[in-house]
């Protein structure tokens, strides 16, 4: 059977093919002497955003005030994921906790990429393309930064950490 792209989004598709495939890779690509695994899949999530936001965005505006609401729905929505999420305004981090990561769900001894890295990408550069879009005169932007924890590593959550700034206006 073929989805179009549209009809997947509104899909409640499992994640374990999606998950399966992405350890996979990350094997292919060491076994292959492929480097800058975490910037190749970090760029893949920003990839998808951008397929992505063709069908479906959160909202139109994106401020810092809600800036959790708006990261909660996509984590709700597109990974069918609860997370707690803290800001610190003084580093200018936003810190997501997953203790369902889709991407994350078992621990691999022989990988050492966590699979989160995707939602990096994904996230950002989905909260970044929104907040360039809104007509805001100082859009919210998002970079990845770090994972700091991950299921894929043995531990109990996955840790995604994201700089922001305040850029340009649209």
């Amino acid at each position: 059977m073929n989805f179009s792209r549209k009809e997947l989004i509104e899909t409640e598709a499992t994640m374990n093919q999606v998950r399966n495939a992405v350890f996979h890779l990350a094997r292919l690509m060491e076994k292959n002497g492929i480097g800058n695994s975490k910037e190749r899949f970090r760029k893949m999530g920003q990839n998808i955003a951008k397929t992505y936001i063709n069908y479906w965005k959160p909202t139109d505006v994106i401020t810092l005030s809600n800036l959790k609401d708006v990261i909660t729905t996509i984590y709700q929505k597109v990974l069918n994921s609860a997370v707690s999420i803290e800001i610190n305004e003084n580093e200018k981090l936003v810190k997501v906790r997953d203790y369902n990561c889709a991407l994350c769900k078992y621990h691999y001894e022989d990988v050492e990429i966590a699979g989160c890295e995707i939602l990096l990408g994904l996230v950002s550069e989905l909260i970044t393309l929104i907040s360039k879009d809104s007509y805001n005169n100082t859009p919210l932007l998002l970079t990845p930064y770090e994972v700091i924890e991950s299921r894929a590593y043995g531990n109990k959550s996955c840790i995604q950490l994201f700089k922001y700034k305040f850029g340009k206006g649209g």
